[in-house]
Order: C-alpha cells, then structure tokens, then sequence
C-alpha cells in the first residue's frame, strides 16, 4: 500500500476508533438524526420491551416536564371509558345516552340524538356536525358545550362515517363524570394516573366545569411511555390489571377510517401497518404522538410544538415516514 494511501487508511481507522463507543455501535443514532432534523419536533422517546433504548431532547421543555399532548387526550378518555366499562358503571357499548345520561340531552334536540351510542361517541360516529377544525372557535365559546355538540344538525347517521369531533369525546367524558359521579380529572387521576405512578395535572374546564374530554391534557415523556406500554402490555402495569384486556383487545381492532389520514381507528387509536407489524398510534395537534408496536415490544412518544399543525401532508406524514420508514425497520432488525 503506498505510504500516502496507508496514512488515509490509519488517520481514518483512528477517527473511527476515536467515536465514543456508543456512537460507533448504537443502532439508533440514525432514527434519532433523522427526528433532529425535523424542526418542529422536541423530544423523542423509545422503548423495546420495557427498555428504553432512546431518549433525546432536541429542543423546548425537558423530558420530565408535562407538555400539552393536545388530542392525545382523546385516547385517555377512551381508556377511561373502558375503565367504566371493567367496573359496570357502562353496562354495554351499544348504551344509548337516553339510557344512561338523558339529563345531557338539550332541549330541543333532534331525536336521533337520544340513540346514540357509547361506542359512536369513543370511535366519533356520532353523526353530528364536527365542533373540530373550522368549528372549533365557536363551540368553545359557547354557553354550554356539550349541550352545543348535541345540538348540532346531524350530518351522517349514527355509526357511519367518522366525523373527527372533540365535541364527541367531550360529551364521552361527561357520561363519565355522571355515570362515577366523580370528575373527568379525578378519574384520569384515580384510574390512570395512580396506578401508573403518571402525573396529570388540572386543565381546561368548560362553563359547567367540566374538564374538556379530547383535549389540552397535558404528560411527561414518560408518562406518554407508560400509557403506551399499559396498552402494549394488554392493560398491565407492574403486575396490575388497570384495564382489562378484552378491553385493550377490542381498542385496537378497527372499527372506521379516518378521511384525513386514511389510518383505520379503533376506540381511541389509530391504526395501521408498516410491513406486516401492525401499529396503534395516538395523535394530537402539532405532531404529539404515542405509538405503540405490539410485536416488537415497541413503545414510542413524541412531543412537538404544540402551535404549529401537523398535517398528513406536512409535519405528520415526516413522523409516519420516521416511524414507519426508520423506527420501525429498526426495532426489526434489533428483534431479529
């Protein structure tokens, strides 16, 4: 080897050798480059059966402070609805609001709204005009907001296509509130965050002082890791059944489609694919995401600005891309 090539080849084998350790050997280090390099995304969280392998801040709050997770509260809600469901207070999904919550029933209000259903209030099939998007504004500043959700002009039938609403998830966690006789934060608190060892703070009430169901919830990191897991783990958490696991089960098995994402949904998750692993996926405003991937033992959270959105054309569609295209692919080839 002639003398200059050999000293390239020395001066680069001592660059190598001189990398610590971690950065030569870490199987991560792309999936976490590649989350860097997002603007909008903070901090970024993986475990592997029950291990964490990841965990980075790249900007904004730390990852032990609670960070608004946005519609990721959607999903809290919908654990504690199976959390009723496990203790009777719901006797059936298929329980009507005129069974179980007529008081919640405005005046006035169309007769179909009597009908509908728990699971068409968990899977947003409820069939009234969404209180989400453009509409979002108004109903906030509405008098009343669950009695504004059930007064709204019914633009598809009950059970039929999925109408993204938190309107929806508020009035879930108001038949919640009326069915324990506690409230939405002392149920998060008592049936999930105990448990789970998770700090939830207060957050957004509205004018009847109820707690906003569906959204402006707030978690740590590894709090979003925890419920992730409780999920993963078929509703376990340090050798406790918090929820049963026909209710986990039943969670993630799809149930409609969202027509924004094209991602099937099933009772508070999104659902979906990535080379034959199957994956569930909660999602807020501004790209806060809990996704977890069953078969590998794959837990993940990630926060990001919480003011900028994140559309499957835009901001999303880079983390399904990082999730499907980079996580994923190795947490597989880890499993192997």
């Amino acid at each position: 080897m002639p003398d200059l090539c050999r000293r390239g080849f020395v001066t680069g084998t001592l660059a190598f050798t001189a990398l610590p350790l971690r950065a030569q050997s870490d199987p991560w280090r792309d999936v976490v480059s590649q989350a860097r390099g997002h603007d909008q995304c903070n901090a970024l969280v993986i475990h592997m059966n029950g291990t964490e392998v990841v965990s980075e801040v790249f900007r904004g709050p730390g990852i032990g402070r609670a960070v608004p997770v946005k519609s990721v509260s959607k999903t809290i809600i919908a654990a504690l609805t199976g959390a009723a469901l496990d203790r009777g207070e719901i006797p059936a999904l298929d329980t009507t609001l005129a069974d179980i919550a007529p008081q919640l029933i405005p005046p006035g209000a169309d007769p179909r709204v009597a009908a509908i259903t728990v699971e068409n209030l968990v899977t947003m099939q409820a069939g009234l005009e969404r209180t989400s998007g453009a509409n979002y504004g108004g109903w906030i500043s509405s008098r009343n907001w669950v009695a504004d959700a059930l007064a709204r002009p019914f633009v598809a039938e009950p059970g039929g296509t999925m109408l993204y609403s938190t309107g929806s998830f508020h009035v879930l966690g108001a038949v919640l509130s009326e069915v324990s006789g506690e409230s939405l934060l002392s149920l998060a608190r008592n049936r999930l965050g105990r448990p789970l060892g998770m700090d939830i703070p207060a957050w957004t009430r509205d004018p009847q002082g109820r707690y906003l169901g569906g959204n402006e919830m707030a978690l740590s990191l590894p709090d979003m890791v925890r419920l992730g897991e409780l999920y993963r783990q078929g509703g376990t958490w340090a050798g406790t059944q918090v929820l049963s696991q026909d209710w986990v089960t039943r969670s993630l098995v799809p149930r409609t489609r969202s027509l924004f994402s094209g991602l099937d949904y099933g009772y508070g998750w999104f659902l979906g694919q990535a080379e034959g692993d199957s994956y569930a996926l909660a999602r807020g405003y501004g790209g806060q995401v809990i996704c977890i991937v069953p078969s590998l033992g794959l837990t993940i959270a990630i926060s990001s600005d919480p003011t900028r959105p994140a559309r499957s054309g835009g901001y999303f569609g880079d983390l399904m891309r990082l999730v499907e295209g980079a996580i994923i692919p190795t947490a597989r080839s880890q499993a192997a």
